[in-house]
C-alpha cells in the first residue's frame, strides 16, 4: 500500500506542475498588461500637456457620440421602429469605448503628473535610437542599479547624447515616464551615428493609431448602413445591423493583427544576427 500511495503522490505532482506552468505564464501576461495599462498605455512616454489636450479631444468627441446616440433615439424610431433605431445608437458606444481604453488610462496619469515632482534616473548609458514603435517618440536605454531602464524620449534630447558608453541623468515624469530632461556626465568623444530609419518602422508607428480608428468607423458605418436599409421585419432588421458591425469590427481587428505580425517579421529581420 505505501509503493502505490508514492505512485500516486507522484502522478498527481505531474498532473499539477504543467498547470501551475501555464497559470505563471498566464499571470505574467496578464502583469505586463496591466503594468502596461499603468503606465499609460499607448500614450507612453508623451508629455502630460499633450496627453490631456488630446483627452479634452476625446471627451468632445464621445459627447459628440451621445449627442448621435440621443438623435437616433429621437428621430429614427418614428420612421424604422425602436428595435433599428436601438441597433443605430448601439453602434456609436464602440467609439466611446474605444477612447475609454485607449485614452482614459493616460489622461488620468497625465493630470496626475500636472502636480508631481519629476523622479530622476541615473546609470550608464546602453544605447539611443531616434525611432521607436511609439510615434514622434525616440528609445533611450540606461543600466542602472535595478535593471536596463527602457524610456521613450522625444528626438530631440537625443542631439546631445554620444555614442560612446558615459554616464547619463534623466528626469522623467513618475506616471507617464515622459522624459523632461537628459543631462550628459563626462566627455562626449565619440558622436552617435543614427542610421537611416526603415520605412517599415513608419508604418509600424501609425498602427496603433489607425487600429482603432478603422475599428471605430468600420463598425459605425456597417452598423447604420445595415440599420437605415429597408429590411423586414423590424428584429431581425436590428440583428443583422448589430451583426455587420461586429463582424466587420472584427475583420478590421484580425487584418490588423496580421499586418502587425508581419511588419513585426520584417522588423526582426533587420536586426543583425551574431
Amino acid at each position: 500500500m505505501g509503493k502505490k500511495q508514492v505512485r500516486q503522490v507522484r502522478q498527481q505532482m505531474r498532473k499539477v506542475q504543467p498547470k501551475g506552468a501555464a497559470s505563471n505564464a498566464q499571470g505574467a501576461t496578464r502583469k505586463q498588461r496591466e503594468r502596461f495599462v499603468q503606465s499609460g498605455g499607448m500614450l507612453q512616454g508623451y508629455a502630460p500637456e499633450r496627453v490631456i489636450r488630446i483627452g479634452y479631444i476625446s471627451i468632445g468627441v464621445a459627447v459628440l457620440c451621445v449627442l448621435v446616440i440621443a438623435a437616433c433615439l429621437v428621430f429614427l424610431p418614428p420612421i424604422y421602429g425602436w428595435p433599428d433605431a436601438i441597433a443605430a445608437a448601439v453602434a456609436w458606444v464602440f467609439p466611446i469605448a474605444l477612447l475609454a481604453s485607449f485614452v482614459g488610462p493616460g489622461f488620468r496619469l497625465a493630470l496626475k503628473d500636472r502636480k508631481a515632482e519629476p523622479r530622476l534616473i541615473q546609470g550608464q548609458l546602453v544605447g539611443a535610437s531616434s525611432v521607436s514603435t511609439s510615434l514622434g517618440l525616440g528609445m533611450l536605454m540606461v543600466q542602472t542599479r535595478g535593471g536596463v531602464e527602457q524610456l521613450l524620449v522625444p528626438p530631440a534630447r537625443l542631439k546631445q547624447v554620444p555614442g560612446n558608453q558615459v554616464n547619463v541623468v534623466v528626469t522623467v515624469t513618475p506616471n507617464l515616464h515622459h522624459v523632461k530632461s537628459v543631462g550628459v556626465m563626462g566627455q562626449r568623444m565619440v558622436g552617435r551615428v543614427e542610421p537611416p530609419v526603415p520605412p517599415v518602422m513608419r508604418r509600424l508607428q501609425l498602427l496603433p493609431v489607425l487600429t482603432p480608428l478603422s475599428l471605430a468607423v468600420g463598425a459605425v458605418v456597417a452598423d447604420d448602413a445595415v440599420a437605415l436599409s429597408p429590411i423586414n421585419p423590424s428584429a431581425l432588421h436590428a440583428l443583422l445591423a448589430v451583426l455587420a458591425g461586429v463582424v466587420i469590427a472584427a475583420a478590421v481587428y484580425g487584418i490588423s493583427f496580421l499586418v502587425q505580425r508581419r511588419m513585426m517579421e520584417e522588423v526582426q529581420a533587420l536586426v543583425p544576427r551574431t
